[in-house]
Formats: C-alpha cells, structure tokens, sequence
C-alpha cells in the first residue's frame, strides 16, 4: 500500500476539504493517508465522519502558510508549517508522495528546498492536463512553476511533459508542440526561435510550432511553454469554461420553463461539466523534483483533492522520476542542487 502525506491546511477551505477528500481516496484506493496539519483541529474533524475504520493518520504540524503568506518569507519563517512536514515526510520515505492545495509558491519552494531536483533538471515545472476535443489529454507545461524560461528549460520541459504523457495519459507515442502565435517556424519571439532545434534534436515526436487552440484541439498530446504564457493560459481556459457552464445553465433553465427537451438538455450538460471539471484531473504535478508533489486549485473540492492522491499513487506506481532521470540522461549531466533540508 501506498502512502501520500497530505497538506491538510493549505487550501481556502481546509482542513474540511482536504479531511473529506482524504476519506474519499482511502475508500477509493489502496492507499495510506497521512494527513498533516493541526492535530487538535484535524481530530475534531475526522470525528465528524465514520473513518475510524480508514487507513488515515494525523502528523501534527504546529503552522500554517495562508495564502496571503508571501511564499519565500514564509517558506524561510516557517519551518514547522503543514506543507514542510508533509515535504519532510517524502523526503523521508514514510510517504511516496506530497498533495497540497495551498499557496503555490510556497508549495513549490518547499518541495524544491526539502526535496531537491533530479539530475540534470535545471528547473521543476508545473504540468496540466487540458481535456481536448478528441476526448485525449493534452499536457501543458509550464503552467506557472517559472515566468521567465531558457530555451534550455523549455526543450526539458518537452521531455518532462511527454514522459508525463505517455506514462499517466497512456499516450504510446505522444506529440510534441511548441506554444506560438503561429504554426510557421518562422513565427513567435526569440525564446521560441532558440528553443525550436533544440526541441528538433531530442528523440520526441516534435511537430513545430501550435496555437492557442491546440491546448483543446487535440492536434498535440503535450504543448511546451514558458511559465509567465502557460499560467495566463491556464486562467484564461479556467474562466473561459467558467462562463460557458453559466451561459449553459442559464440557456437549460429556459429550457425547462419551456418544458422541451429537459431530460436529453439536462444529460448533455451533466456531461459536459465532467468532461471541463478541473477536480476530475486532480492537481498539477511538479516535474523535475527528486519525489511526487501535486499542487491543487485553493478552491479545490473534496473530489479534487481525492483525484490528487489518484494522481500521486500513479506518478508513483510508474516510476515517473525515474523515466524522467533516464530521459534525460544524456542531454544535460549538470549536477542540480540536492535538498538542503532543514
């Protein structure tokens, strides 16, 4: 059985969130949780709920990082906040994987401090999976883990990305793309330009140059972007699908004050909202780290957070770090910073 340390502090509405959706997973899945956080607070919570019986364990952690917290500040003041001991707890091996729905930047400093990179990575990267309009999953990367990239950086990201794609999404030979403002090579900034044969040298199934659309067409299996573009994209698609689910809503319930065609509506927009429901992908993974740290929406849901764990256990069970470590093997043997730990 699996274990996955879970920052049970970190999102808007924990520990409720963060409590139930632990409880969901441990019914769902093999798997140990290890929920940290406020002993006292978590204990009073886990009372609410017949989970007794569920491989569910409290590790008291005495603070917590708001998400008003600025991240380095916080990550340096506090030592002892649920995210570190959850990241201690990888670290350590008592857990094979990290969940945290907290604030961001703390989360990514943390497991990149207690954690440490893996050979050769120059820099983690947030991946996430958009669905497409050929009912795949397109993994895009980075979507906020670094606002101002290499073109070294993006040809790893590319490989991180297409491990990712092939070992979760079960994609036998995942397509590569490179986010620009236009198919043609000649199109797109200097980052763009410089990273293109680079992308063009590794053993990827590399097509160029895609756009925008390409996050949902279905056209690439993995698209590779820098930070900075890849977080605007991730917020602009999250709104975006926000504002269809309303103006659907909206046109159903005209719909049913019409009394037409209510059942076949009804059913289209149930799956619909499934097919677009970021809780169903669970969180983002950060690539590149010597352990498992998926990083969830604040506003998670209960479902969220159990997918997260679905996410880890799998990250986990395939051995994701280290086909990433053998995929890079030979392009970059730089050393990176090992964890310093605490």
């Amino acid at each position: 059985m699996l274990t996955v340390a879970v920052d049970a502090m970190g999102g808007d509405a924990a520990p409720r969130v963060e409590v139930e959706g632990a409880i969901l997973a441990a019914r769902s899945y093999p798997v140990k949780i290890l929920l940290v956080g406020r002993q006292e607070v978590l204990r009073r919570e886990l009372a609410e709920h017949l989970a007794d019986h569920l491989p569910i364990e409290i590790v008291n952690a005495t603070e917590v990082i708001t998400m008003d917290d600025a991240a380095a500040k916080a990550v340096r003041a506090k030592r002892d906040s649920s995210v570190r001991v959850a990241a201690r707890l990888v670290r350590d091996g008592r857990a094979h994987g990290l969940v945290s729905a907290g604030n961001t930047g703390a989360v990514m400093a943390t497991a990149k401090i207690v954690l440490g990179t893996l050979p050769g990575v120059h820099r983690p990267a947030l991946a996430s999976v958009f669905p497409t309009l050929k009912g795949t999953a397109a993994v895009v990367i980075d979507v906020g883990a670094n606002v101002d990239s290499t073109p070294q950086m993006l040809a790893q990201f590319a490989v991180m990305g297409e491990v990712y794609s092939r070992v979760i999404c079960k994609q036998e030979r995942p397509r590569v793309g490179l986010l620009s403002i236009g198919e043609e090579e000649h199109k797109g900034n200097d980052l763009t330009h410089q990273a293109t044969p680079m992308l063009k040298e590794l053993s990827l199934d590399f097509i160029g140059n895609v756009e925008g659309r390409d996050l949902f067409s279905g056209e690439a299996d993995v698209v590779v972007c820098d930070g900075f573009i890849g977080n605007v994209a991730l917020k602009v698609s999250e709104g975006l699908v926000e504002i269809i689910k309303f103006m659907l809503q909206d046109s159903l319930n005209a719909t049913i004050t019409r009394k037409i065609g209510y059942v076949l509506a009804r059913t289209a927009f149930d799956d619909f909202k499934k097919r677009v429901d970021y809780s169903e992908y669970g969180g983002a993974p950060l690539l590149g780290l010597k352990g498992v740290c998926i990083i969830c929406h604040g506003r998670s849901n209960p479902n969220a957070i159990k997918n997260a764990i679905r996410v880890a256990i799998e990250f986990s069970k395939g051995r994701v770090n280290e086909t990433i470590e053998a995929a890079l093997g030979g392009e970059n043997r730089e050393q990176a910073p090992a964890a310093v730990g605490d």
